[in-house]
């Protein structure tokens, strides 16, 4: 009899890293992939080694991720992007969210979800009415038509997909478990349920969730990716795709029509201007950087983010505010010791929730908006809002008034970035929203639909990301990216990000602090322990009528003694382990340096440890 993956996987409550292994940042001089799953690594390598850039590359990954990890992301969902380009030293920023059905209203959403006057509410995550138009279809190609090296096709960059998909693939660890977790809500939320669990004669209607090690093969989504290669965006957006998810939609009792769809392919993927802040605090304006034609500078470092309505500007805003207190003497510049220190996370605690007061106020549809990221970004505002910080009590800041403020912290996005040989640098990320979205499958599509619309606000009716038909929601996905220096001297630091709901600017912080200020290499600054805040988000506790999450989640690996210190000031501290580990996102850094005896360019990479993934050379 031959051993199977029960042989493999034999425990019966596999525990989370419970042998934490040591990765090593991972080099090259030429191409590299770094992302949460090896098979979707991989295909991003054999696309850089047939000649395609990291944008083409970007894709091949979306796409294959969109196979091998479909609890986070897929062409269901929606897709941002920040693109280096090398030659122009500039950065591209591509907006691939999509909008609500045009003909709803918010009255309409309230009554169907029987909300009564005078409440707020929200639209449930298992809601067909959370279903907004996906837009990852058109993000991959205007992401490839855009930005993209123009050697390869549509067919080329999906065939590593389409074969995962058509000859199977095994399924990995962290995977297995998401999917576990999802099955529930994938046989509940759709008659199609069969296209994304496995075949077993002796399992419920024959059908379950794969398990770790086990083949699993997904022909419907093959096909998908078949229709989008040979048709391109207008595959998806009509035809046999956009009516399947249309019926589907409407059998479970949303609204979309096929003209939202049509809409969506009018409009395409939106090519924004991308926002940033240069951080020069805590003396990394001391180090000297070694540039390519050989001369040296200071040091600084400028976070790219994507504008509104994704919620980077919370990572600008917390890091301008940490500026803000040192220059102040609110805080003190940390010293390598003083990593995960009591003090040092109350700052960045208390800094992080101020800039989500605004966020979870301010952060929607950018035509739906009054007040401008520079407004909420300018020194003299992010000044005034630093002096809401004590250093020696909690703070419960509400939204502020810049210029002339969901649910849970959810992990169920990929982020991964590439580079190329030519220097350019994408920053990705694709996501379902939570878990599998609404579990729902379009008949014979073999993907499920997002549940994106969740974000909405459905009151108070002036809040800026209030629901409207043919609007755009509150994003939580972002990805990162850094430079260095100014104009014809700017290069590229580093493409990066961590996936995970609300824990996404945080973890950029955190990880950008880990490298500047704590001196740590890309591998290091992922694995080093995390902490996550409720952020104001609903959860626990009672301020002005509203539930808030004021609790601090802490991942274990912090010491005790800052745990203690933390309460004593006033803060809710709550220790997570083992599978828990996963509110604290998964992350990947490339990091570009020069060599400084021969002057080549290096890329040093490396992939959360809390991920099943890994850095590819290509």
């Amino acid at each position: 009899m031959p051993l199977t993956a029960q042989h493999i996987y034999s425990a019966n409550e596999p525990a989370f890293i419970r042998y934490a292994s040591r990765r090593s940042t991972v080099h090259s001089t030429g191409a590299m992939v770094a992302c949460t799953q090896p098979l979707a690594a991989e295909a991003g390598q054999r696309i850089l080694k047939m000649g395609g850039n990291a944008a083409d590359a970007a894709v091949a990954v979306a796409a294959a991720l969109n196979m091998t990890e479909p609890s986070s992301t897929g062409i269901g969902g929606d897709m941002f992007c920040l693109y280096w380009d090398a030659k122009t030293k500039k950065v591209h920023s591509l907006n691939g969210s999509g909008r609500s059905p045009k003909n709803t209203t918010l009255e309409q959403v309230r009554k169907e979800l029987e909300i009564k006057p005078g409440t707020n509410g929200s639209i449930p995550i298992t809601s067909a009415l959370a279903v907004t138009v996906p837009g990852a279809a058109a993000g991959w190609c205007d992401t490839v038509d855009k930005f993209g090296s123009g050697k390869l096709t549509m067919e080329q960059i999906l065939t590593p997909a389409i074969e995962l998909g058509e000859k199977g693939f095994p399924v990995s660890e962290l995977s297995a478990s998401f999917w576990s977790a999802g099955e529930d809500s994938i046989r509940n939320a759709s008659p199609n349920f069969r296209e994304m669990l496995r075949r077993d004669p002796k399992a419920e209607n024959f059908v379950r969730a794969p398990r770790a090690g086990e083949i699993m093969q997904n022909p419907t989504l093959a096909k998908t990716f078949r229709t989008l290669a040979a048709e391109g965006k207008k595959g998806f957006y009509a035809g046999r795709i956009a009516n399947a998810i249309v019926d589907v939609i409407k059998l479970t009792g949303g609204f979309m029509e096929l003209d939202d769809l049509a809409n969506h392919l009018e409009l395409g993927t939106t090519e924004t201007e991308p926002i940033s802040l240069k951080f020069t605090g805590q003396k990394i304006s001391s180090k000297r950087v070694i540039e390519s034609d050989g001369s040296s500078s200071g040091h600084s470092v400028e976070l790219w983010e994507h504008p509104p309505n994704g919620q980077g500007i919370v990572a600008l805003m917390a890091l301008g505010i940490l500026e803000e207190l040192e220059t102040n003497r609110k805080i003190r510049t940390f010293s390598q010791e003083d990593h995960n220190s009591a003090d040092y996370l109350h700052a960045v605690i208390e800094s992080l929730r101020i800039a989500f007061a605004d966020a979870n106020w301010w952060v929607t549809d950018s035509d739906h908006s009054k007040v401008k990221p520079a407004e909420m970004l300018s020194r003299p505002y992010l000044a005034e809002r630093a002096k809401l910080f004590d250093a020696a009590k909690v703070g419960r800041p509400s939204h502020g008034q810049p210029g002339p403020s969901p649910a849970q912290n959810h992990c169920d996005t990929v982020y991964f970035c590439v580079t190329d040989k030519d220097g350019n640098g994408m920053s990705f990320i694709n996501s379902n929203y939570a878990g599998f979205g609404t579990s729902i499958i379009p008949e014979g599509c073999g993907f499920t639909l997002q549940n994106r619309g969740a974000n909405f606000q459905l009151g108070p009716g002036d809040h800026p990301n209030i629901y409207a038909g043919g609007k755009r929601p509150y994003h939580t996905i972002i990805p990162g990216l850094l430079t260095h220096g100014d104009g014809d001297k700017r290069e590229l630091h580093s493409v990066y990000g961590v996936m995970g709901g609300f824990m996404q600017p945080q973890g950029h912080v955190q990880v950008l602090l880990n490298m500047e200020v704590f001196g740590m290499n890309p591998q290091e600054a992922l694995d080093a322990p995390r902490i996550c805040i409720g952020a104001g988000m609903p959860g626990g506790g009672e301020d002005d009528g509203e539930v808030l999450d004021m609790t601090v989640y802490v991942e274990e690996g912090i010491d005790d003694a800052v745990l203690k210190a933390l309460q004593q000031i006033g803060h809710k501290v709550h220790r997570l382990s083992g599978w828990s580990r996963g509110m604290f996102g998964r992350g990947q850094i490339i990091r570009r340096h020069v060599d400084e005896l021969t002057g080549q360019v290096v890329y040093s990479a490396g992939s959360d440890l809390r991920g099943d993934g890994c850095a590819l050379p290509a």
